[in-house]
């Protein structure tokens, strides 16, 4: 899964999920390099998604 290729552009799209979003906190989108299958399981609980609604929401975003 290519880091869902949100390495460079964290900041820009943390900030439309939190647009589209409102209850998502910044704990919620807190990314760690070599942890995105932490941030996509939290994604999953606050958001009540599947694992593959998750990672296409960061791929879209």
């Amino acid at each position: 899964m290519d880091n869902l290729s949100i390495k460079g552009k964290w900041n820009e799209l943390k900030g439309s999920l939190k647009e589209k979003y409102a209850e998502l906190t910044d704990d919620d989108l807190l990314y760690e390099e070599g942890q995105e299958d932490k941030l996509i399981g939290k994604l999953q609980q606050k958001l009540g998604k599947s694992r593959e609604e998750v990672i296409d929401l960061l791929k879209s975003a």
